[in-house]
């Protein structure tokens, strides 16, 4: 933590410090043209399939190129954590820092699931978000953040000496093991970073600690993205249920969440871009 002071102040202090901060990525040139034909499109969709996520597990779900897909909170306030892939090549991947850094700390309506290198295009764009009222509270504290990386058997392990095989890195790795076959060695070289599902998080204001709260979900919230390319979800309903006190144990209250694919009729979208992988040439200075 850089609350605690060893070096001393340097003469020139006053010439270090002040300087204004510059956006490091700015993304004025991600065209947003698809968001208005896509919030015409939500108004035509019918739903193809549906799937529950128990308590403190995960499951996967498919979404085909075209479609819609929604997360729902439907018993009481619960997180979730959601890896995405690309259906049929599990190297792309979710890239939950490069969206951070494109779109900030929490996403929400408009904003990108970026994909990894060296694909780095948009799996998903989020097209509607029943929290986004809530914005930034007193706190600095927001839902749906690219912050935390999804609680972890190992960082469990770490802090408290004890093994919890059903914190969110766990339930993960058993929803790849179970329903695509992948050994856990497999498994654990593809789960990555994710996005929290209605989780509420900031920094702390004095020593700048990742934070969480009481998420302000509810039965019938949702948030909805439009599917870039053919998808592969994993989605585990955190164990910390609505995150209000501690997560990696069996204390919290937690629900079930949902997850619902909706289709609609292509004329809708006939005047969509697509997402392309990048063009770069992939030479790195040595072709």
């Amino acid at each position: 933590m850089k609350t605690r002071k060893f070096s001393e102040k340097p003469k020139d202090l006053s010439s270090r410090v002040g300087a204004k901060p510059v956006v490091c990525y700015p993304n004025d040139n991600i065209d947003q043209s698809n968001l208005n034909i896509l919030h015409k499109a939500r108004n035509h969709l019918t739903k193809v399939n549906e799937v529950i996520i128990p308590p403190r597990d995960a499951k996967i779900f498919e979404v085909r190129e075209g479609n819609f897909f929604r997360i729902e909170s439907v018993e009481g306030p619960q997180v979730g954590d959601l890896n995405l892939f690309q259906l049929n090549n599990l190297d792309e991947k979710f890239y939950s820092g490069k969206s951070r850094a494109l779109y900030g700390t929490h996403l929400s309506v408009g904003d990108k699931m970026m994909s990894s290198f060296p694909y780095l295009r948009s799996l998903a764009t989020i097209t509607w978000d029943t929290l986004d009222w809530y914005g930034y509270d007193e706190d600095g504290g927001s839902v749906h953040d690219v912050i935390g990386t999804r609680c972890d058997p190992y960082t469990s392990k770490l802090l408290s000496g004890k093994d919890y095989h059903y914190c969110c890195h766990s339930n993960l790795i058993r929803s790849l093991v179970k329903e695509k076959s992948l050994s856990i060695k497999e498994a654990e070289k593809v789960v990555h970073d994710v996005l929290n599902v209605f989780m509420c998080t900031g920094f702390t204001k004095d020593t700048k600690q990742y934070f969480m709260k009481a998420s302000p979900v509810r039965p019938g919230d949702y948030l909805e993205f439009f599917a870039e390319t053919d998808l592969l979800g994993a989605l585990s309903a955190c164990p910390g249920g609505d995150c209000g006190s501690e997560h990696s144990s069996d204390v919290a209250k937690c629900y079930p969440l949902k997850v619902s694919v909706w289709s609609v009729d292509p004329s809708y979208l006939k005047n969509l871009k697509n997402s392309e992988i990048s063009k770069y040439n992939n030479t790195h200075g040595l072709g």
